[in-house]
């Protein structure tokens, strides 16, 4: 099976072709933790953790190295540290391990390292220094700036010109640049604010800095995939790309670069300064991870994204219908030996994958081994349905899904009364339906929805869940 990647730097779908097969290397920006991540912030992450589970697969669970890095030093961490009159390190220890709840809840997997920033000052004062001496930085009024002109390929990544950059660009015009598109490697702390010490004096390192020396320190040069949101293209990703060409003479950083979309609601990309966030912390309260982790994967990661209550409603019944499979022929096949069958093992999800991971389609592919698992259900064999549940299993599995036991999916939160109580009023509801006796089924199902259950009927009978909150 061949994998192949859009890759932003050359605007191509590539085959994807890792430097060392027995080490396939993904480095992904991850969170500044100063509050709680948005599902916007979530997109990049199930995308490339659906990138993760993938390279796993094919080049086996020893042989991936994802990095996903922690902004924990930041002007918003400083604020938001001063306004509770707290040390940085409270901050960024509450919302790291809120962070990782969340997303272990959206199903995605830890990487193997989350290297955080201030760990690694010392490695970035050094890098720094680094790009003195070969003339790609200067000092400047205690801050040190990358020289953009030294650079003659800079605008490689974004495809703009430094006139282009400076235009409406995210970059700060002061009087000690020399050219307005030079962007700060180190600059002095504010009072108050954290510092460590440099041969520019006392300060911290600008934002940029940071990704190009913990790649290169836990990673090793050149890495396969660097991975983020769009918005990291410029200036985040470009000035990455500038530092490490100048540090190492122009050579390889990332063999390919992968983008994801944005999130929109409304027509405009969600963001915390236009207010208008959806918090999965607040979310998962009220609506299973899964079908967070389905929506989030129901449009192409290169494509944007509108987030919408339909979404998720479509998404639940997405699900709702694939366990239903999987409960009818756990019925069946109780809780025996699984017999799979390697050879066609989630076919059709993984060849949708492989092309530059096509959720959509995998998706879809799901339905289809759904599908064939109940037409396998008709056929009575207990090891062909065994198998089948095996082969839906195992491809949810490449997307982070249908990892649940169907019964605790759909009434992991009744009790043993209430299940008993439900059970045996749809025992009553299917024998009143036999009889076509509508009006005694209707008051059933009334009664069932006062207890907040939701019953789907479907080929093998009627299934049911707690509604949501």
């Amino acid at each position: 099976m061949t994998l192949k990647l859009y890759d932003t730097l050359t605007r191509e779908k590539r085959l994807f072709v890792p430097t060392d097969p027995d080490r396939v290397t993904m480095y992904v920006c991850g969170p500044t933790v100063y509050g709680f991540a948005h599902i916007g912030n979530a997109r990049p992450v199930v995308a490339f953790d659906v990138l993760f589970r993938l390279l796993r697969h094919l080049y086996g669970e020893k042989h991936v190295v994802y990095a996903r890095n922690v902004t924990d030093v930041d002007d918003k961490i400083n604020q938001k540290a001063a306004d509770e009159g707290v040390e940085i390190g409270v901050i960024t220890e509450r919302y790291m391990a809120a962070y990782l709840e969340d997303m272990d809840a959206l199903g995605a997997l830890r990487p193997t390292h989350q290297p955080r920033a201030t760990d690694y000052i010392q490695a970035m004062v050094d890098d720094i220094a680094g790009l003195i001496a070969r003339g790609g930085a200067y000092e400047a009024e205690g801050h040190v700036l990358f020289d953009t002109q030294s650079a003659r390929d800079y605008g490689m990544l974004s495809g703009r010109s430094l006139d282009d950059m400076i235009a409406g660009a995210r970059v700060e015009v002061a009087p000690y640049k020399r050219h307005p598109a030079d962007f700060v490697l180190w600059k002095p702390s504010k009072p108050h604010e954290p510092r460590w010490p440099s041969p520019w004096g006392d300060g911290r390192p600008g934002w940029h800095s940071e990704c190009s020396t913990m790649i290169e320190r836990v990673l090793g040069l050149p890495i396969d995939i660097h991975g983020g949101g769009i918005d990291l293209v410029f200036p985040h990703h470009e000035n990455e790309l500038a530092q490490a060409r100048c540090a190492h003479d122009g050579a390889e950083f990332a063999r390919y670069w992968m983008h994801n979309g944005f999130l929109d609601m409304a027509g405009e990309k969600m963001s915390k300064s236009l207010g208008n966030v959806i918090i999965p912390h607040e979310l998962l309260q009220k609506v299973p991870g899964e079908v967070l982790r389905w929506a989030l994967l129901s449009a192409h990661y290169r494509q944007p994204l509108e987030w919408t209550e339909s979404l998720l409603d479509q998404s639940r019944k997405a699900l709702d219908r694939i366990y239903g499979a999987l409960q009818d022929a756990a019925r069946v096949v109780g809780d025996g030996v699984v017999s799979p069958h390697p050879g066609r093992l989630v076919a059709p999800v993984l060849e949708a994958l492989s092309d530059d991971i096509n959720t959509p389609l995998a998706l879809s592919g799901l339905f289809r081994l759904s599908d064939e698992l109940r037409e396998t259900i008709a056929g009575g064999d207990r090891d062909a349905i065994a198998s089948a549940m095996h082969d839906l299993t195992s491809a949810g599995a490449l997307l982070g899904l249908l990892q649940t036991p169907p019964a605790v999916w759909f009434q992991g939160g009744a009790g043993d009364d209430l299940k008993s109580q439900v059970e045996a009023l749809l025992v009553q509801r299917a024998q009143a339906r036999a009889g076509k006796d509508w009006p005694t089924a209707d008051r059933i199902r009334g009664e069932l929805d006062a207890l907040g259950v939701v019953v789907m009927d479907g080929p093998q009978g009627a299934t049911w869940r707690i509604k949501e909150a």
